[in-house]
């Protein structure tokens, strides 16, 4: 196993400094732009999953088959896409980043087998969110939290007999106009949400339907904690003081929807986890009557 460990060191370590260009970028971006704070966690918790699955029985598998073999050409595919077919930065970054993560992930195939890498398939394709999201699609997704973070504040002011008025993104209510900008959009913890939850659901869950649907549930959750901000402190700054309107709380606050929203999907969780006990207890309460 030392040979291995050793190998898939130098392998990653050397497909690093073939692509230390788009894999610097993509951690700088990280550091400065809030779009791109996750980043910097996807490694290490990838790293911990992996090495808690380790001693699974499928991870003793042999190296078989063309997993390696196919990564390996897909990454070498979006390299020369990167290099030689894609013109604007961004898209460069991507798609070098991308060829990176195939890289790591057909290394890890080849040195400790397809077993290995089955038994951590989670694990290695979340490496996948290290790839910086393009700017067009940036721009896709801000927009739609931009929209639906209005309708859901929209939804709220109705809902508690505050007169409001939509149009897109702007929100007029008696005493306060109020326009949802793409800084207002919470795109870092709406990110931070849904790889949160998507975490939490491999850790702690093992149905496939209930996995995928706590993640589904994040995403609208992550417009309506942005909804219930823009709730929050326009009520704040309308019934209470004006300086909730520009103040600490508007600008630092965010933690704070997060949590809750985070606190949603932990009791979620715990429904999903109780459904999966008693399910288990029926099967194997079925079992035991069967050799009875």
């Amino acid at each position: 196993m030392s040979r291995q460990y050793a190998a898939f060191a130098v392998l990653c370590l050397l497909a690093s400094a073939i692509f230390w260009a788009p894999l610097s970028t993509a951690l700088t971006r990280a550091l400065h732009d809030e779009d791109s704070t996750q980043i910097l966690l996807i490694l290490p918790i990838s790293i911990a999953l992996i090495w808690s699955e380790w001693n699974s029985r499928d991870a003793k598998f042999p190296a078989t088959g063309w997993a390696a073999p196919a990564l390996l050409f897909a990454g070498i595919l979006a390299a020369v896409i990167a290099r030689w077919y894609l013109a604007a930065p961004d898209l460069r970054t991507s798609a070098g980043m991308l060829a990176l993560v195939l890289l790591w992930i057909a290394a890890f195939v080849l040195c400790f087998g397809a077993g290995a890498a089955r038994a951590a398939a989670f694990p290695l394709c979340f490496l996948l969110w290290m790839i910086p999201i393009p700017s067009f699609a940036l721009v896709r997704i801000t927009r739609w939290l931009q929209e639906g973070s209005a309708v859901a504040a929209s939804l709220l002011f109705s809902l508690f007999g505050v007169p409001n008025e939509r149009e897109d993104i702007l929100l007029y209510i008696p005493g306060l106009n109020i326009e949802v900008a793409r800084e207002c959009s919470s795109i870092r913890s709406s990110l931070m949400l849904v790889v949160t939850t998507m975490v939490l659901a491999y850790v702690l869950l093992r149905s496939p339907w209930r996995r995928a649907l706590l993640v589904l549930v994040a995403i609208p959750l992550s417009v309506a904690k942005n909804g219930l901000r823009i709730f929050v402190i326009g009520t704040l700054g309308t019934k209470v003081d004006p300086g909730y309107l520009t103040g600490r709380f508007h600008h630092n606050g965010g933690f704070v929807f997060f949590l809750i929203a985070l606190s949603v999907i932990f009791l979620l969780l715990w429904f999903l986890r109780r459904g999966e006990i008693y399910g288990i207890r029926g099967e194997l309460g079925m079992q035991g009557a069967k050799h009875h």
